[in-house]
């Protein structure tokens, strides 16, 4: 991630903006959900006096997002040789194993995260302003850590590039947008159909990444196997057309991957796609006291 591999370029303009776009749009709509439920919850509350707050517990969590993506991206771009590798590799492997916690905690929590914000949200005003922006804080700074991790590996497969980082501002704008859209219920979206389908990309872009990981740590000596290829398709593939922009770019695709590489890879999607996938066990019947409380929990949530 901190350095190109020999022979490799930098992905274009198009194929940056549009894959750190797709994450900003994908993230900051799942960030602003979590900040909707939580301002309309204290709305409905009439408590617009705490909404400050939860506005000051947003702000932080977003400085707090921006200086983990400096860390890692402007702070080991002095590093170089082995000690790279060695960065970029682990680096990798812990934003894989965040990233993918985080998507299969979404595909459980779908379902009640807002039953869950808004009693966190009600026992916060019980203790006060500062538990109210911490409630935010957490809420959102799980959210933006994610993006943050994910966008690491855009940016530095894009060996310096600013335009990721373009990309994934305009994705959030279009995701700030959208929520406040969503609020006043001039559009409305398929959630469950959305975070599957996002889940499923997301889940891709994890496995390029581990596989770039695993890379970085052959090279760097952790994991043997590195002179050992898979294939090599170099002498065919484009690196400079659409399709090896976009693969590279998105999936950190590589003509020439190792055979631990792709054994990662292979393992990683088909465990994790079963997953993601698998049938969502159905709730137990409810009684009609609980079905009104059911109710209650996501009337000022849009369908």
């Amino acid at each position: 991630m901190l350095i190109l591999a020999s022979g490799a370029t930098a992905p274009s303009i198009a194929t940056q903006l549009f894959g750190s776009g797709l994450i900003g749009v994908r993230e900051g709509l799942e960030t602003g959900i979590v900040v909707m439920i939580l301002i309309a919850f204290l709305v409905k509350s009439d408590r617009r006096d705490a909404l400050k707050w939860v506005w000051l517990g947003v702000a932080a969590a977003v400085a707090m997002v921006a200086g983990i993506f400096a860390a890692i991206h402007f702070g080991t771009s002095t590093v170089t040789g082995m000690a790279a590798e060695l960065i970029s590799g682990i680096a990798s492997l812990v934003a894989v194993v965040i990233v993918t916690a985080m998507v299969l905690w979404m595909r459980k929590a779908a379902a009640s995260i807002s039953g869950h914000l808004k009693a966190g949200m009600s026992k916060a005003l019980a203790v006060g302003p500062l538990a109210v922006a911490a409630m935010a804080f957490f809420a959102v700074g799980r959210e933006g850590v994610e993006t943050a991790l994910l966008l690491v590996g855009y940016a530095e497969n894009a060996a310096g590039s600013a335009w990721p980082l373009v990309g994934l501002i305009l994705g959030i704008v279009v995701a700030a947008a959208l929520t406040v859209l969503l609020y006043f219920g001039a559009v409305r979206i398929d959630f469950a159909k959305f975070f599957r389908y996002t889940g499923i990309f997301l889940i891709v872009v994890a496995a390029g990444i581990l596989a770039y990981g695993v890379r970085a740590l052959q090279i760097a000596g952790w994991l043997p196997g590195g002179s050992h290829l898979a294939f090599d398709v170099s002498s065919g593939f484009d690196t400079s057309s659409w399709y090896g922009t976009v693969l590279q770019g998105i999936f950190n695709f590589r003509p020439d991957p190792t055979v631990f590489q792709v054994i990662a890879w292979l393992v990683y999607v088909v465990v994790v796609l079963a997953l993601f996938l698998r049938p969502t066990p159905p709730k137990p019947a409810q009684t009609p006291a609980e079905e009104r409380g059911s109710a209650d929990q996501t009337s000022d949530l849009p369908a």
